[in-house]
């Protein structure tokens, strides 16, 4: 069975992912074919793990090549925490939200001020979590995690998918984030690590 954790990007695939490394029935990657283009891009392994927030964009053809027969979560993560760090990366190599403000908004013509900005990160955040929550609605077998949750979200995917592995390193993983905006304000940063530290 093949896996696929759907998100906005800035939401903790990257945590997810690292934490998923420690199951020895499957494959795990991120975004590991995200520069194939054709019929290439959603080939991925039987029995592989893969968390790509540009697969929101792919969804027709998720469905086409992989529909019922996958597990899909729905990674997600509290809307002004992630529009904060995408705001703090605007001017990233490839940054995915500097793409969609500039070829799908079309906002492309003039430099956008910190309110613009967050705008539309928000309108990215919305468009991008309802397209996943639509594409899942159908789905029989689903889930959804928030970051804010990742520990249990973690253990229910874990019994979900018959995961094998060393889960308590897999949980012990998940106390460090990874790929964090050096930006990030500090009350959001203390918050998840505060819902961390009350579960152990």
């Amino acid at each position: 069975m093949n896996v696929f954790i759907l998100c906005t990007g800035r939401s903790g695939s990257k945590s997810l992912v690292k934490a998923c490394s420690f199951i020895s029935n499957y494959t795990v990657g991120h975004e590991t074919r995200a520069r194939v283009i054709g019929k290439a891009r959603l080939d991925y392994p039987r029995n592989h793990i893969e968390a790509d927030n540009r697969l929101s964009w792919f969804l027709g053809r998720l469905d086409k090549s992989f529909g019922n027969e996958a597990f899909y979560v729905h990674l997600k993560r509290d809307k002004e925490a992630t529009v904060d760090s995408f705001v703090n990366r605007w001017n990233n190599q490839g940054s995915i939200i500097k793409s969609y403000t500039a070829g799908i908004l079309l906002q492309g013509h003039k430099q956008l001020v910190h309110k613009e900005q967050v705008t539309s990160a928000r309108d990215y955040y919305d468009t991008v979590n309802e397209n996943i929550t639509l594409f899942l609605k159908d789905k029989p077998q689903k889930m959804t995690i928030d970051l804010e949750d990742i520990i249990d979200g973690f253990n229910e995917l874990y019994d979900s998918i018959k995961a094998v592995g060393d889960k308590d390193k897999a949980i012990e993983s998940l106390r460090t984030a990874v790929n964090t905006s050096a930006q990030s304000k500090p009350d959001i940063k203390n918050r998840i690590k505060n819902k961390l530290n009350r579960l152990f």
